[in-house]
């Protein structure tokens, strides 16, 4: 096809604004204009349309991906996810000023905020024939394409819908060749949900933070899944404060035949100290035990069914990722090419998958060995999970990749969602399964057995480590040495908490959100500091709103009513009724809800207010006696001040980037309060809160400045990161490094070259001693003696270099094998930790 303008003179219009090109001349080489939701997708779309023929643009600014197919020109551009925001008119976000129940039933407009994206895609739409959404196929996904599409000029124009699960050849082609339209009910659902998420964001949010007078940046956040997800946080951080350890005792025994082996009495746990006791005193004296039963089965155990995103966000925060990196992980992954979508409810691969077809690809990935080996099989027989979709597969490889190719983060997924494929198309594993029940002198006591006969699908899922367990094979009526009997004291402990995995599964058996949302909710507890650590434990403000909530508006933190609107939203979807409708629902709960909170708005404020000062309190004042409390500026710095100020001026600096707690004890010397500092990776301490107090200036000068004589002290940054610096700062302004983690001292003696304190580093199970001059020529020194040294190891290699390019074949197919398998913790089905 003749075009006015050729491929070469697009790529030179590169920074041009779109306006300068004659539109005449587009309508003459402009048949289809394909919007996809991020950049990246565009140029993968765009590469597997043309076959690799397509040339990158860029007008205003917005890449802009273009290549000629039998039909004419094709230009594809990404977005970046919503280019609308839901937000209310500018009038109604001035909390003082407007009333919540204007607030519930306001209708929220539609912002662009990506201004130059939609210009551009509203200059291609002009001439263009066919518009095609290729979105993620979700309900985000639909909202997104159909709401940019109804931004443009569509008189006349046909709009598609190409529906994909994975950037795959295959996948794309079939989608393009077979385009649908534009499913506008799912696009309703998602809507509906932000509509309304956002009203009960900000009306619940407004009442509670100026019932408790908590504006500006210290605004209490409140959301209608965020709410009932921190209230499981809560509710299980309660129990196991208020559990009450009880003691019990176990009675075991010893016994052997071809190696020991051990019995649980049958009548383990003893809650009575003398019952155990009991059972111990008729053991006492026996040299055996008689058999009283034994049995040995085989037992085949079935591969874990394939990963929906909830398994696969359980499984991935168990390799030590938060839920949220982890999908962002897995979303780069998808967009490569290199897994399929991974947000799906789906357990259960469909029969087009093309199961061989996917191990023939991982042939060239790390995993040869192991996709030859189950290629091998007569049959290949998927598991299933109990959830089957139509929308979307279970995650699955959809590109071979190689550890060297994929780095950190992004290797760790792949790899988890490669072996998780491989397990499903794997055979059962078959393990032997033996129990016997032995009598000593009238008190029975239970052993079990369990060994590997063959491993299955565990030898491809390395993730789980085999624990075998060794018994003997007995005959019923046969005599067995006894050993030895004893009674261990144990005592009950409460719940554990939720990690991100257990609270995912939770949430999802609950209905709280969606796949597509859940890991962030989990994120924005974090990010609200309404939780922390990796056992997510809630803060005294996560906790006062969750109770003051649950007290007064039990709804709020209560699932039943999330997850009925989740299933509303649902219908809309499947067609059984509109937005309006699901909308209205939830302004007449919101505005039951606002009326039962007005009610008790003082009590509500008070509660929260007695409980976030708990959370500020430091310690009593030594000058006045009043509360000492944490203060964060306006500029978002914390220091600790006397609550009776103006009166009493008492400050101190908040310890630079530490998590602080408060203790009981006061400093001796100066009767500041004592506080326990913890930063990451350096060993917990308890100090005095004035940093100038002798306790603090003794542990903290490291000897003295070799250039001006004075002090050097450990000093902390904001981010909590430590060095050695001159007390005679800014005058001098000697500084030296520290190592980040790990424990050092100084040894008091100095660097006969430089001066610089001489350190004792403790880490990892070493200890040395090393110059704080990074510069100092003994370092260099060192460095020089170690590189010859490894020089001269290299060298006595040389002679066995031959044998080991031989074996380099083999050493690339075992080793991400070998790397997998370091990661299995001691117990048999426990799960990666790290």
């Amino acid at each position: 096809m003749a075009t006015a303008i050729g491929m070469t003179d697009l790529v030179a219009l590169d920074d041009v604004p779109f306006f300068f090109i004659p539109p005449g001349l587009w309508s003459r080489c402009m048949t289809r204009l394909i919007i996809s939701e991020k950049s990246d997708a565009a140029a993968r779309i765009a590469t597997i349309l043309s076959q690799g023929a397509s040339k990158r643009t860029s007008i205003n600014k917005v890449p802009v991906f273009q290549f000629e197919d039998e039909k004419g020109l094709v230009s594809v551009v990404g977005l970046r996810g919503h280019i609308l925001e839901l937000d209310y008119p500018e009038h109604l976000n001035k909390w003082t000023e407007v009333g919540l129940p204007e607030l519930i039933v306001a209708e929220p407009e539609k912002r662009i905020t990506a201004h130059n994206i939609v210009g551009v895609l509203r200059d291609l739409s002009i001439d263009a024939d066919e518009i095609v959404i290729a979105t993620d196929f979700d309900r985000e996904g639909e909202l997104i394409g159909l709401e940019t599409a109804r931004l443009l000029n569509l008189a006349g124009k046909k709009v598609g819908r190409a529906r994909f699960s994975a950037f795959t050849k295959h996948e794309i082609d079939t989608a393009f060749a077979q385009l649908t339209e534009p499913d506008e009910k799912l696009a309703d659902s998602a809507e509906c949900r932000q509509r309304i998420d956002l009203a009960w964001g900000a009306v619940l949010t407004r009442f509670i933070s100026l019932a408790s007078k908590q504006g500006g940046h210290n605004y209490l956040s409140v959301g209608r899944v965020q709410s009932p997800t921190l209230a499981l946080i809560v509710n299980r951080h309660k129990e196991i404060e208020e559990f009450v350890s009880t003691p019990y005792w176990n009675v075991s025994a010893l016994f052997n035949k071809e190696g020991e082996f051990t019995g649980a009495h049958v009548n383990n746990p003893f809650l009575e100290e003398e019952a155990a006791n009991a059972a111990l005193a008729k053991c006492e004296g026996q040299a055996s035990g008689k058999v009283v039963h034994y049995e040995r089965v085989e037992k085949d155990e079935y591969p874990l069914p394939p990963f929906n995103t909830t398994m696969f966000l359980m499984e991935a925060t168990k390799l030590g990722m938060s839920a949220s990196r982890a999908m962002k992980v897995a979303e780069d992954l998808y967009t490569a090419g290199y897994i399929s979508y991974p947000r799906t409810d789906n357990t259960v691969y469909p029969p087009s998958l093309g199961l061989k077809r996917i191990l023939e690809k991982l042939k060239d990935s790390d995993f040869k060995e192991e996709a030859e080996e189950l290629l091998a099989q007569e049959h290949i027989r998927p598991s299933r999970g109990k959830v089957q979709t139509t929308d979307h597969p279970p995650i699955y490889p959809t590109e071979a990749a190689t550890s060297k190719k994929l780095k950190g983060e992004k290797w760790t997924v792949y790899e988890l969602v490669a072996r998780r494929f491989m397990a499903t198309v794997a055979p059962p594993a078959k393990a032997e399964l033996s129990d016997a029940k032995l009598d000593v002198n009238g008190e029975v006591f239970a052993a079990k057995g369990y060994r590997m006969l063959f491993l299955g699908w565990k030898k491809y899922y390395p993730y789980f480590r085999v624990r075998e367990t060794f018994l003997p094979e007995l005959t019923a009526g046969e005599e067995v040495e006894l050993k030895d009997v004893s009674s261990e004291m144990k005592m009950t402990q409460p719940p554990s908490r939720y990690s991100q995995g257990s609270l995912l599964q939770e949430m999802e058996r609950l209905s709280l959100g969606t796949k597509s949302t859940r890991h962030d909710i989990i994120q924005k507890l974090y990010d609200r500091k309404y939780i922390e650590g990796n056992d997510l434990i809630p803060t005294p403000s996560g906790v006062a709103v969750t109770e003051a909530l649950t007290k007064y508006a039990q709804i709020v933190t209560d699932s039943k009513m999330t997850a009925h609107l989740e299933h509303d939203m649902d219908e809309i979807a499947n067609g059984r009724t509109t937005l309006q409708s699901v909308v209205s629902e939830s302004q007449d709960m919101l505005s039951d809800i606002l009326r039962t909170m007005e009610a008790q708005r003082e009590n509500i404020g008070d509660d929260i207010r007695k409980a976030l000062e708990s959370q500020h309190f430091i310690g009593k004042c030594p000058e006045c006696g009043s509360d000492l409390k944490a203060i964060r500026t306006r500029f978002g710095k914390t220091f600790v001040g006397c609550s009776r100020y103006p009166e009493c001026k008492r400050t101190y600096p908040m310890p630079a980037g530490a998590k602080v707690e408060t203790v009981e004890e006061v400093c001796e010397q100066c009767r500041s309060p004592m506080v326990r500092v913890i930063r990451r990776g350096q060993p917990v301490t308890v100090q005095c809160l004035d940093p100038d107090c002798e306790s603090n200036v003794e542990k903290n000068v490291v000897g003295p400045c070799p250039k001006c004589g004075k002090d050097l002290r450990i000093i902390y940054s904001r981010a909590g990161k430590r060095f050695m610096g001159c007390s005679g700062y800014p005058d001098c302004t000697q500084t030296y490094p520290l190592p980040q983690a790990g424990r050092f001292f100084a040894t008091g003696d100095n660097c006969p070259e430089c001066g610089a304190p001489v350190l004792q580093i403790s880490m990892r199970g070493r200890s040395w001693q090393s110059c704080a001059d990074m510069n100092c020529p003994t370092r260099a020194a060192k460095n020089e003696k170690a590189t010859k040294a490894g020089a001269k190891k290299t060298s006595a290699k040389k002679g066995t270099t031959k044998k080991a390019a031989a074996k380099k074949t083999t050493t690339k197919k075992t080793g991400a094998k070998k790397t997998a398998a370091k990661k299995a913790p001691e117990d048999e089905g426990a799960p990666v930790q790290q």
